[in-house]
């Protein structure tokens, strides 16, 4: 359903990203942010998922200022790898890889001519909650276990648009209580809290839990429905 195209970002940099395109007029548009495993099988699946149900969805390689051609598995070793390239991009020079972000808002809105969201997991998760805080844009964000997004400096953020989190209870990189001092720093957002582990939305690990998954999966298909409309 989907396929690779070159985006440009505001400074010329051109990157990326897997585009798939709904078989009618889309209803809006949604931006999918990768994991720290690349633009791979799971997140083309999950973009292409998006368009099966209606929606123009653009999955933009947040990696490839640091490397190209990204795509891990779930392994120890590819794990390792990618924090090193996570790392490695929260690294790089303000504004860092928002700008590819921006560029995927603005291609998705172009192609779409309609609203657009943003949907993240893991590091994606919490390039979502920056997003919603610093881009423009975007009409919904949905991050997914985002981590480092419930520090109290990440807490602290404003998002311009609605914003709904999914988080697992049992999930060791991010704890409950960070999460529950979030929801309290953000009143406005919907937060919801699985009983699940860390990468429960994928059906590519051992951490998927099914009914969170698609639990969580209805209620952002109903938020963007709702935002993106």
């Amino acid at each position: 359903m989907g396929q690779f195209v070159d985006l440009t970002s505001g400074d010329g940099f051109v990157f990326p990203a897997w585009v798939a395109q709904p078989d009618a007029a889309p209803r809006g548009a949604v931006v999918v942010l990768q994991e720290i495993f690349g633009v791979n099988s799971h997140i083309r699946a999950v973009a292409d998922r998006f368009a099966a149900r209606g929606y123009l969805a653009v999955a933009p390689s947040t990696f490839h200022r640091v490397k190209p051609g990204v795509e891990l598995g779930y392994t120890g070793e590819d794990m390792q790898a990618g924090m090193g390239l996570k790392a490695a991009v929260e690294a790089l020079p303000a504004p860092g890889v928002m700008p590819d972000i921006q560029a995927a808002i603005d291609y998705a809105a172009a192609q779409s001519g309609r609203k657009v969201g943003i949907v993240g997991f893991c590091w994606g998760g919490l390039l979502t909650w920056r997003a919603a805080c610093t881009l423009n844009g975007l009409s919904a964000a949905v991050p997914y276990y985002g981590g480092g997004m419930t520090s109290p400096d990440e807490a602290a953020r404003q998002p311009r648009v609605p914003v709904l989190a999914h988080f697992g209870e049992r999930d060791h990189w991010i704890p409950v209580d960070s999460v529950q001092a979030f929801a309290r720093a953000q009143p406005g957002a919907e937060v919801h809290i699985y009983a699940a582990d860390h990468g429960f939305n994928c059906d590519q690990r051992g951490s998927y839990d099914e009914p969170s998954a698609m639990t969580a999966r209805d209620r952002t298909l109903a938020f963007f429905d709702k935002h993106l409309a």
